[in-house]
């Protein structure tokens, strides 16, 4: 199965110089957040591919122009061509903006999907915005990760974490791609293809 990663900062390449064909033979777009509703919608007419989405802490809009033809997964797990996906998206909470949560409520999301886990077999994919802390995050308070993240990524072991928020252009030595345990932790930053 061939994914398209999405996050943060719409590419020209898959919009304004979208030329038929370019989605061919992807899957699915899954998407980290803070991207502009039309991209999405864009994409997943363009595509003729579902576009699954969680928010990051800039999609404020999405609650009035919410991507058309898009699915969010938020505290969800679906399945994909036989990949299990969970949604979780926002950051932590750093000036009480929206799809921003404390520690504490970010653990309880992840033990109200608990049942879904269990349903499921487990977890190939965890679709998050932000990262988890200590893997692929940075220092500043608005863009540290969740230690939330952590024992789920223990336990659960998905072969994949994938994230956005932390911008690759932040700085040169930003790494797209980190390893924790038994799962590969993946920076959508703009667009990555990910084959499952």
């Amino acid at each position: 199965m061939k994914l398209l990663l999405i996050s943060d900062q719409e590419s020209p390449y898959f919009w304004d110089y979208y030329q038929p064909g370019r989605l061919d033979g992807y899957d699915a777009v899954l998407s980290c957040g803070d991207l502009k509703p039309e991209y999405l919608s864009f994409l997943t007419t363009m595509g003729n591919i579902p576009v699954l989405y969680v928010h990051g802490n800039h999609d404020g809009v999405y609650r009035l122009r919410p991507p058309e033809g898009c699915q969010c997964i938020e505290d969800r797990l679906v399945r994909v061509g036989g990949v299990r996906i969970l949604g979780l998206g926002g950051s932590p909470k750093y000036n009480g903006g929206e799809h921003q949560y404390t520690e504490g409520q970010m653990r309880r999301r992840i033990r109200h999907c608990a049942g879904q886990l269990l349903r499921a077999g487990g977890v190939d994919v965890v679709l998050t915005h932000a990262p988890p802390r200590g893997v692929g995050d940075a220092e500043d308070y608005a863009h540290r990760g969740f230690e939330a993240f952590l024992p789920l990524l223990d336990r659960a072991k998905p072969k994949y974490l994938v994230h956005g928020h932390v911008h690759l252009n932040y700085g040169h030595n930003i790494p797209r791609i980190l390893q924790r345990g038994e799962t590969t932790v993946i920076n959508a930053f703009g667009y990555y293809t990910l084959e499952v």
